[in-house]
């Protein structure tokens, strides 16, 4: 007989959300998991795009343990709230400041260095220490933060791309401040294959110190733009929700914080205020304009028993909602919770380069010291012993490996925003590779975004002019979205109405020139007594069965015609899915219209697979759903609620005529009112890919090949710097082929 215990593990009751300052690789984010991840009962995970940490932890456990074990592993760290967005603007504007001050001193010394060192002749009294003085404050200033993460590491027994920059840069500079300062005696230069360099050479390696400064800052720079985005992101979304709420108490309204709100309190919501939770309509009348949650254009009509969401703003009427959702369980809560965690998974090319100097610089940093202890066994002068090692360390030094991201990215980038693509960062470069899948929200992608007139029709003994003539006198006192598309479609010239009223969800009534006017849904005409007959609800039926909004107008109580309105598919559209089918990619149309509007414009742009009827909350499990499947998912839209969505894609794509928040949360911006765009995107995100790539094994497999020569000593430091150059060069010059990128090929 066996018996089995099972004891129960401890579970986190608490959790607590930090923000980390000092992290700048993944490896810094994983390091800050781990010493979390080490004390009992917590578990955390750590976001370096964003910055933050969620940590789940038992009530036991004192939360300022939390921040001094992060502390401790060399980063900073703050409850949420607690810090500004103005410290990522700090860091920010920090890097920028050490980019400019390392760029206005590396191209003076890079000129001096190397003319002088070569041209014996052009030199100077004091040229070296000219040199030097330029130097100092680009390797102990500029490059200071790549010296404090390597101090880091050191201290954590690990190693990064920092660590070699460092070495590497340090290397350069002592060794030519010993020269300077020491004097090289007098001795001519090094072979150079075709004669020895003239004495005071060694100086020229003052240069490589400040180039791999000022490339590797140019990254680190925009990498942190890149990361204040990410982070914004989310502070956007809280934006949304309202900060205070008029509760309805027995004594009347009462103005509130948020946070005092509660499920099945009554709440009050104004014209031209934002609706403070999910909830149902107690009382009154009005239109919501829900386009900031949605993405829908026309705004809903809600009455009594109708569900409003919270976020979304009350144009006309006094509301009485009931909360149901509020806090972290409304929808806009949850869509804010899903960009986050969508957020976390997000892959970075950088971080190849990471994985690679994770092992490279250990097994470099121990090749130059057998080399230099090698050539001193065997009875080499210090000299050659030492300048061997340096060869080394600077052949090896990560220039090329630095300069592989950021070169592609700023000319691929560059050449997209010439033809209205904005890359905003490798995240899209490194999804663009294996996406199949180009899910396209409907409203403002696929189609305008607004409302336009595209038909009007009469009935009986009135015509089509005189319908739109009538019914846009009505509609010019409204400020409603299908009432504009009519003002919009109609005469120049439009008589007054009188008596104007506003139905809100139904339509608008008035009188013009002493005639009753009635513009608005077929319901509306039938609670008024007039009479639609079948011809009418059959051009109604009709129209709506193809995706169009229909109107009917009853002039003196008598149907007149009809007005259909739609929102137009844009003209590139069809085009540019026909071009993304071209492209081996599936298509696929996410909307929260109904199933026949949505099949329609389908239909009319050539997507064969429509998701209708997708909540906003909705859209984001819509788009992993599809992951599940095997897919690899691009997603494009212009909305707040397109925002989760565009996060929990591999690729987000977000067209520039969108809401600022879809903006923040893409990967891709497309700036042209034009949908061929799309597939230009996708392409030039894979050249680039393509082309950090070839860059990365070009420098990694460049150096692998030089280091057995430095170490032979066949590589004196002159040459290992020119090779270093050179591979950097070569680089470059590959990474400026994107600009020939053509789209339409």
């Amino acid at each position: 007989m066996s018996t089995q215990t099972a004891a129960p593990a401890a579970t986190p009751t608490r959790h607590l959300d930090l923000a980390v300052g000092g992290m700048t690789c993944a490896a810094c984010a994983a390091r800050v998991e781990r010493s979390l991840g080490k004390l009992d009962g917590v578990r955390a995970t750590v976001n370096y795009a964003t910055e933050r940490a969620t940590v789940h932890y038992p009530p036991d456990l004192d939360p300022a343990s939390l921040i001094a074990t992060i502390e401790r592993a060399g980063y900073t760290a703050a409850v949420r709230g607690e810090t500004s967005p103005e410290n990522r603007d700090a860091r920010v504007r920090d890097l920028r400041r050490r980019l400019i001050v390392t760029a206005v001193l590396a191209v003076p010394l890079g000129n001096l260095s190397i003319t002088l060192a070569l041209v014996p002749s052009l030199r100077f009294p004091l040229w070296e220490l000219v040199c030097l003085l330029l130097a100092t404050p680009v390797v102990f200033w500029s490059a200071a933060p790549f010296h404090r993460a390597a101090l880091r590491n050191l201290r954590h027994r690990s190693s990064s791309m920092d660590t070699l920059v460092s070495l590497g840069v340090l290397a350069s500079y002592l060794w030519s401040a010993a020269s300077v300062l020491i004097g090289s005696g007098g001795e001519a230069g090094y072979w150079i294959g075709f004669g020895a360099t003239a004495p005071g050479a060694d100086s020229v390696y003052l240069d490589v110190a400040a180039g791999v400064t000022t490339f590797l800052l140019a990254g680190r720079y925009f990498e942190a733009r890149s990361r204040r985005g990410a982070a914004d992101l989310l502070g956007a979304l809280d934006a949304l929700a309202a900060k205070d709420v008029r509760i309805l108490r027995a004594d009347g309204e009462v103005l509130v914080g948020i946070g005092e709100l509660a499920a099945g309190d009554r709440f009050v919501v104004r014209p031209g205020e934002k609706i403070a939770a999910d909830g149902t309509v107690d009382d009154g009348l009005s239109t919501v304009d829900v386009s900031a949650i949605t993405g829908e254009p026309v705004p809903a009509g809600v009455g009594r028993g109708n569900r409003v969401i919270g976020g979304s703003i009350n144009l006309n009427g006094r509301l009485v909602v009931r909360a149901e959702a509020v806090g972290a369980r409304s929808q806009l809560a949850q869509m804010s919770a899903l960009a986050e965690r969508a957020q976390e998974r997000k892959a970075a090319v950088q971080r190849l380069a990471d994985r690679v100097c994770a092992v490279f610089v250990p097994v470099v940093s121990a090749l130059a010291v057998l080399t230099l202890a090698g050539w001193l066994l065997t009875g080499n002068p210090v000299r050659d012993a030492f300048g061997a090692a340096v060869s080394v360390l600077i052949i090896a030094c990560p220039c090329a490996l630095g300069l592989a991201t950021p070169t592609a990215l700023m000319v691929g980038v560059g050449r997209g925003a010439q033809l209205g693509i904005l890359v905003k960062g490798p995240d899209a470069l490194e999804a663009s590779r294996t996406v199949d899948t180009v899910v396209l929200d409907k409203t403002g992608t696929v189609t305008q975004g607004r409302m336009t007139l595209v038909e009007a029709r009469a009935f009986g003994s009135f015509s089509s002019a005189e319908v739109l003539r009538l019914a846009a006198a009505v509609e010019a006192s409204s400020e409603h979205p299908i009432a504009a598309a009519i003002v919009a479609g109609g005469p120049e010239v439009i008589p007054a109405a009188a008596d104007f009223e506003a139905l809100p969800g139904l339509g608008a009534r008035g009188v013009v020139e002493g005639t009753a006017v009635v513009v608005g849904r077929p319901r509306l005409l039938v609670d008024g007594g007039v009479s639609v007959g079948p011809e009418v609800e059959a051009a109604v039926a009709s129209a709506e069965a193809d995706g169009a909004t229909v109107v009917v107008v009853s002039v003196a109580d008598e149907v007149a015609g009809m007005l259909v309105v739609r929102d137009e598919v844009k003209p590139s559209a069809r085009a540019a899915v026909a071009q993304l089918h071209r492209l081996g990619l599936k298509t696929v149309l996410l909307t929260g219209d109904n199933e026949v509007t949505a099949q329609a414009v389908a239909a009319e742009v050539g997507i064969p697979e429509v998701l209708a009827g997708v909540l906003p909350s909705e859209k984001a499990a819509a788009v992993s759903a599809l992951q599940r499947k095997g897919h690899r998912v691009a997603m494009v839209g212009d909305g707040v609620n397109d925002a989760p969505a565009l996060a929990t894609a591999d690729l987000g794509l977000a067209v520039a005529e969108g809401t600022d928040l879809a903006l923040r949360s893409a990967d891709i911006i497309l700036v042209r009112d034009d949908l061929s765009v799309l597939p230009d995107a996708i392409r030039l995100a894979q050249r680039t890919l393509r082309t950090i790539r070839g860059n990365l094994v070009w420098a990694f497999g460049y150096n692998v090949a030089a280091l057995p020569l430095a170490a032979c000593g066949l590589l004196n430091p002159l040459i290992a710097g020119a090779a270093m150059s050179l591979s950097s060069v070569l680089v470059v010059a590959n990474s400026l082929r994107l600009r020939n990128f053509e789209p339409g090929r």
